[in-house]
């Protein structure tokens, strides 16, 4: 089936509008065309994505050389539906930049700015729509160098102590992942993931397979945040930017989950990783222990970014909870709690970057009586809140839901136990913040606070509003993610 130029221009669109970002000098031209940029790509992951789910894999080979040979971009339900996630994300976040730049970032660095996101956005997209395992670490290197400079773009001087750390442990996880490849061709002698799955079954026995997916494993680890190599991301998404904050925290992490479900089922295959290497029994407890961790540690943070930070490494052990079932339930939970939890997190960081635009922080000590002043965005702070904390008509609970049925299936009660325990911690952090927001009076110098703009809020909205209807109505978010869950699973229905 062909698709046309579509698979490429998801690409290729960003990457040459970058520079060009850098040539208009005014902000507000360079917004515009940001923006412009992002709902094309939206348009073009939508219509992707309904080729797909319509008549199966699409196949795109770079200056016509045929695969092995030559790069390809292979597009099947899992990553069509991440570029759909990614595409959504920059769409909606896009308009929200103009007024949060403004207040948080020098004039003379917005077209930088805009045209770094960009750059960021080509590499999420790119890793996430080739075929081909070495353009994977390629494309990760331009997301992540792009990622340290918007996070060092930050209002404050700990922005740039957070990019330096995000950039030594981001080159360590593409270090592994980099060795990880090496020996795959090493080993087999192509790069390219549809063929590497075949030559891989050949020689699956020999200790450099092994190594292998013990390498790219901790290398994708990293990328995804995944307790305890999650150190990175508080600073990160304190630090940054608030409109960054909002894009890393609903698409870079589900990148790393969508690489985790490429290399461990259609490269090494299920057989391979959960009977021949004790890949369960490493991801699981870490799982755990990441759903514990950082539900606890958000629930003592003052400052809500950082508290929302340590909220989502609990989140990602979420996601490697539902692949470490590896089971059409599990996957299912994964792949669907990867697209509601980009839409709640975007949303929650979008509304705290109003209460950053109207109070200047977002530290608790501030916020006092602010749900009477700000009742738009800190109702949409709440909205999400019970979304993370998996109430019912939320579509956190639809992810949940999926978890605890793949932790039955799998007679693993305990498991099950724990995802709701989880969910009572996320309460208290919640509960925390409705607390001081809606029961506390409202300091003498809040009461003249605004509403942050109609240019903000909308975006905000959206985001949680889909969060809200993906929660009543799952035909779509659950049919795509079990289409994707078969895929992986190699059991097509």
């Amino acid at each position: 089936m062909s698709a046309g130029a579509l698979p490429i221009l998801q690409v290729v669109l960003p990457l040459i509008a970058a520079p060009l970002c850098v040539l208009l000098r005014r902000s507000g031209l360079a917004w515009a065309f940001t923006t412009l940029i992002t709902w094309c790509l939206l348009a073009i992951s939508i219509l992707l994505l309904i080729r797909v789910m319509a008549g199966g894999v699409i196949s795109y080979r770079l200056g016509g050389w045929a695969p092995p040979f030559g790069i390809e971009y292979r597009l099947d339900a899992v990553n069509c539906f991440v570029l759909l996630i990614i595409c959504v994300i920059a769409a909606v976040v896009a308009p929200y930049m103009r007024q949060s730049v403004a207040r948080e970032i020098p004039a003379p660095r917005h077209n930088i700015f805009y045209a770094v996101y960009l750059l960021a956005l080509t590499g999420l997209l790119g890793i996430t729509a080739t075929g081909d395992a070495f353009n994977i670490y390629v494309f990760m290197e331009i997301s992540s160098l792009a990622s340290y400079v918007l996070i060092a773009l930050g209002p404050s001087r700990q922005a740039r102590t957070a990019a330096f750390q995000y950039l030594i442990v981001g080159t360590i996880g593409a270090t592994f992942l980099l060795i990880g490849i090496g020996l795959l061709y090493t080993m087999t002698g192509t790069l390219n993931l549809a063929d590497l799955s075949l030559r891989i079954r050949e020689v699956s026995d020999m200790r450099p397979i092994y190594a292998a997916l013990a390498f790219i494993t901790i290398g994708v680890l990293v990328k995804l945040a995944l307790f305890p190599v999650h150190i990175w991301l508080p600073n990160a998404y304190t630090q940054a930017p608030s409109a960054i904050s909002a894009f890393l925290a609903a698409s870079a992490t589900k990148v790393g989950a969508y690489l985790l479900l490429r290399f461990i089922f259609t490269l090494f295959g299920v057989e391979f990783s959960f009977e021949q290497m004790p890949l369960m029994e490493i991801l699981m407890p870490l799982s755990l222990i990441a759903i514990l961790v950082g539900s606890i540690v958000a629930i003592f943070q003052n400052n809500l970014k950082r508290l929302f930070a340590y909220s989502s490494i609990g989140q990602i052990g979420y996601l490697a909870l539902g692949i470490s079932f590896g089971s059409t339930s599990g996957l299912t939970g994964a792949i669907v709690h990867t697209f509601n939890h980009a839409m709640m997190k975007g949303g929650i960081f979008l509304a705290l970057g109003c209460l950053v635009f109207r109070a200047g922080s977002v530290d608790l000590s501030t916020l006092h009586g602010l749900g009477r002043r700000m009742p738009f965005t800190m109702a949409a702070l709440i909205m999400g809140g019970l979304g993370l904390i998996g109430v019912p008509l939320t579509s956190g609970f639809v992810s949940k839901w999926y978890l605890v049925q793949a932790a039955i299936e799998a007679d693993l009660w305990p498991v099950a136990v724990l995802i709701l325990f989880g969910s009572l911690l996320a309460l208290i952090y919640v509960g925390r913040i409705i607390e001081v927001a809606f029961f506390r009076p409202p300091p003498a110098d809040l009461q003249a606070m605004r509403e942050a703009p109609l240019q903000m809020l909308i975006p905000t909205w959206i985001l949680i509003a889909s969060s809200v209807y993906f929660g009543i109505h799952t035909d779509i978010t659950v049919s795509v993610s079990e289409r994707a869950a078969e895929v992986l699973l190699g059991t097509p229905s």
